[in-house]
């Protein structure tokens, strides 16, 4: 908790305001909850400390000005060059040198606290709590309008295949499923190869013709 805060934070101070958490959360703990003890105070403890901080307000007013102007200047910047300014444009509107700002930012990360697993409850009538963290979005996560994009899609191939006649059927299920190839499909059901890559070229087809008629029938509705 103590990483980011200025020197003249103490340890000790922390610690109290922590211990203030966890008075609390011992009042406030209820067995009946099928939550661990830990998990329950860690939360209180935090949170404690968090609203502690705030309520002393030891960011220098200069900082808070300071941070007001970068984001003046950044909004309007934005805007008239339709894009991102860069630390040099930032550091020539404001009047200052790129390491002079720079350092400005730094000055206004480390007044920020705030915990990463502080919980905040989900403005529905659940009452449902999600920690920040769970907030931030994560680069390498699937998308969700893929994803389901992606099973429509497998939904309605199925579908299709479904509804092949059987030998094409079967063909689809040798060729794609067990990784036969056609000469082999040809020896399992007793026909030529080049009788074999009809079916295969017929279901295919109708595959084809099938999904492209149900995103047809979609597009209309």
């Amino acid at each position: 908790m103590g990483s980011g805060l200025p020197a003249h934070v103490e340890e000790a101070d922390l610690i109290s305001y922590g211990l203030v958490g966890l008075i609390n959360a011992i009042e406030r703990f209820d067995l009946e909850r099928e939550i661990k003890f830990e998990t329950y105070a860690i939360t209180r403890i935090k949170g404690a400390i968090i609203d502690e901080l705030r309520s002393l307000d030891w960011v220098p007013r200069s900082v808070r000005a300071r941070a007001r102007e970068i984001e003046r200047v950044n909004a309007r910047l934005e805007l008239k060059l339709q894009r991102a300014p860069t630390d040099e444009e930032m550091s020539k509107d404001l009047g200052v040198t790129v390491d002079e700002f720079q350092e400005f930012l730094l000055q206004i990360s480390n007044s920020t606290v705030v915990a990463l697993d502080e919980l905040w409850t989900v403005s529905d009538a659940s009452g449902d709590q999600v920690s920040l963290l769970d907030t931030l979005r994560d680069p390498g996560a699937p998308d969700p309008a893929a994803l389901l994009t992606q099973s429509d899609v497998k939904d309605r191939l199925s579908d299709a295949i479904a509804r092949l006649p059987e030998r094409e059927k079967l063909v689809i299920a040798l060729y794609y499923y067990e990784n036969l190839t056609l000469r082999e499909i040809g020896d399992v059901l007793g026909v030529t190869e080049s009788r074999i890559s009809q079916l295969h070229t017929k279901a295919v087809l109708r595959l084809k013709s099938r999904l492209q008629g149900d995103l047809l029938d979609v597009d209309a509705a």
